[in-house]
């Protein structure tokens, strides 16, 4: 599939001309991908009849100006390349020949009016890009790459590989679910369930790989992140009354919300109780508190809704001393139960030693890794030698403070986290335990 155009700019939609053009086909791409899915049930075909349609509405877009109905025209125009597709292929001539002899849309392609398409399109192609066949790898490189619309070079810089290893893994999705015999039929309540789960987790790891990016110069990838709200927004849209994905969109937008204030100018670090909260955006943790609290209504609590939880009590607090601690910890130990993995064990680690200071936060730090490895955990580990060594350095030992940071720094592959670990090192007040978790 190509790469549909770079989205619009954070102050709109562009009221006329190319940026238009290329915004609505950004839009448009994954409905009208999720429609030929839905009715030819053949994935990698229906990429190569977007990619005609895309190409040929860049070039008449630009010329003509939209049609009344983008969307329409688009799946007509892709109908017309799938039938020739499905045509080349011997074994299915005969089922093609079927549909366009009943199909009045096949039949002329270019007649007006809309095609038929479905309103569960997009969740079911976001569904479909997370079937159970894929891993969890190759699930976020294909839903980035069929719903998100990046291109296969730009989801492997986000991921530090190399874009022929990755076109490598984005093609093998494409073939696993071939072989599956992946179409759109689900079958059953828990199925469904699994599959908005999947669905959610990965636009989870998106946004987390877009907040701290694991490699390169910069802290941030601002694309990802824009990318994972856009498809949550959607995906919030398709399943509004969903607490969970209200939950997950509310913990995007009030952590997204702080990143201004995340790095100074030469991009380098800043910690949670050093940042200037009035660069916080007050509309993404408006909007991020309404949903929670709409989503916490519905007594149905959750993973994502906790973590929301946690991140608007951050957001209420004017200052870093106001921030209420003890109930991060508590809703922490929460997650915990519901989720007992490494990331939300050494948070609430975090959480303890703010709350209860860095003696009690360390000693739970000390049992968590006896008892589960921290250290060792490839997930966790950088993290858990930089959370040891800002409680270590809070307690007047730096020397095994510094010791930790540079064993933090030598696992991180981001070149201003590292920095910032390096950095202190060079500090024997006592200082901060980094971001929030």
């Amino acid at each position: 599939m190509p790469t549909p155009p770079p989205p619009a700019p954070a102050d709109g939609l562009p009221a006329s001309g190319p940026r238009k053009v290329e915004h609505v086909l950004r839009d448009e791409t994954p409905h009208v991908l999720g429609a030929l899915v839905r009715r030819f049930g053949r994935f990698e075909l229906a990429e190569d009849a977007v990619q005609e349609a895309l190409l040929v509405a860049s070039r008449r877009w630009g010329e003509e100006g939209l049609p009344d109905e983008p969307r329409s025209w688009l799946i007509r125009v892709g109908y017309r390349r799938m039938i020739d597709l499905l045509r080349s292929e011997q074994a299915a001539r005969r089922r093609e020949e079927e549909i366009a002899s009943t199909d009045p849309v096949l039949i002329d392609p270019t007649r007006p009016g809309p095609a038929v398409i479905s309103r569960d399109d997009s969740l079911q192609l976001l569904l479909l890009c997370c079937h159970p066949a894929l891993s969890e790898v190759s699930q976020v490189a294909l839903t980035l790459r069929a719903v998100g619309g990046l291109s296969t070079g730009e989801i492997a810089h986000a991921y530090g590989t190399a874009e022929t290893t990755m076109g490598t893994r984005i093609s093998r999705a494409k073939q696993t679910l071939k072989k599956a015999g992946a179409r759109f039929e689900l079958r059953g309540e828990d199925d469904v369930s699994a599959r908005v789960a999947a669905v959610m987790r990965v636009l989870y790891l998106v946004f987390n790989e877009g907040y701290t990016a694991t490699s390169g110069e910069r802290l941030t990838r601002t694309d990802l992140t824009a990318e994972a709200i856009r498809l949550t927004r959607m995906l919030r849209a398709l399943l509004p009354e969903d607490p969970e994905v209200s939950g997950l969109l509310a913990l995007m937008l009030l952590t997204e919300a702080r990143r201004a204030a995340r790095t100074g100018p030469d991009h380098e670090l800043v910690p949670l109780e050093e940042q200037d909260r009035s660069r916080w955006d007050p509309d993404l943790i408006a909007e991020g508190q309404g949903l929670i609290e709409k989503a916490w209504a519905q007594e149905s609590v959750g993973a994502y809704q906790l973590q929301a939880a946690i991140a608007a009590v951050h957001a209420q607090a004017g200052t870093s001393a106001e921030t209420d601690w003890p109930q991060i910890a508590a809703l922490y130990l929460w997650l915990e139960r519901l989720q007992p993995t490494a990331p939300v064990r050494l948070s609430r680690t975090v959480a303890v030693a703010r709350a209860f200071g860095p003696t009690r936060g360390l000693a739970l730090l000390e049992q968590l890794d006896r008892d589960h490895r921290l250290s060792e955990d490839p997930l966790v580990s950088q993290r858990t030698h930089a959370v040891r060594a800002h409680l270590l350095d809070q307690l007047g030992q730096h020397e095994r403070a510094d010791s930790e940071f540079r064993a933090a720094a030598a696992l991180t592959g981001n070149e201003a986290e590292r920095r910032y670990l390096l950095r202190r090192t060079h500090r024997s007040e006592p200082g901060s335990t980094g971001e929030e978790p």
